[in-house]
């Protein structure tokens, strides 16, 4: 582009005004900063290689040259962190925040304390606050785990359900309940 007027400033900065009204500003540590014709767009290139951009609707988007890591803000307050191996962040204005891993798993942390993982299988983890944790698989099997027992729940209807000492139970849709001990010996079995 072509130069309307430069000026050299005391303390090294030097300010050139383009014609078509762009503003280019350089200091001497290296960074330097653009001002689009329209006034609101800024970018400045850091000298170590970061550059930070405001939008004329004040996103910010702000690239770490070192981490090769991406952090937009937007005016609403959602803050997205993209990072160079494909994972991205999203940091919403009410404290839930969802995490894309590279394998396309997704992980919602919500305000509650609870958290939810998606995985690309379609397998379902959902964690409580108190710890304790359902599964849902994409096979339609579902497990709950508590610090009491943990139980799987078949499609059919069967549920098994193995306790803390070591105690499993099963329930079978036709009413048949089978419990074995710790070391698998059957304790009960209510054949019909």
């Amino acid at each position: 582009e072509e130069i309307q007027r430069e000026t050299s400033y005391a303390d090294g900065k030097v300010e050139k005004v383009l014609k078509n009204g762009c503003h280019l500003i350089f200091f001497p540590n290296g960074t330097w900063k653009k001002v689009d014709s329209d006034g609101k767009t800024v970018t400045i290139t850091f000298f170590n290689g970061d550059v930070k951009q405001v939008m004329p609707d004040q996103t910010v988007i702000y690239y770490y040259a070192d981490a090769k890591t991406t952090h937009t803000t937007y005016s609403d307050g959602l803050e997205v962190l993209q990072f160079s191996n494909g994972q991205i962040e999203k940091h919403y204005p009410d404290g839930k925040k969802e995490i894309t891993f590279p394998d396309q798993t997704i992980k919602n942390l919500f305000t509650d304390g609870q958290e939810e993982s998606i995985f690309p299988d379609g397998t379902i983890v959902r964690v409580q606050r108190d710890g304790s944790k359902t599964i849902e698989f994409n096979n339609g099997q579902r497990e709950l785990h508590t610090s009491q027992f943990k139980r799987r729940e078949y499609p059919d209807g069967t549920v098994k359900t193995v306790y803390v000492n070591g105690q499993q139970e099963t329930k079978y849709v036709s009413g048949r309940v089978r419990v074995k001990d710790k070391d698998g010996n059957i304790i009960m079995d209510t054949k019909l």
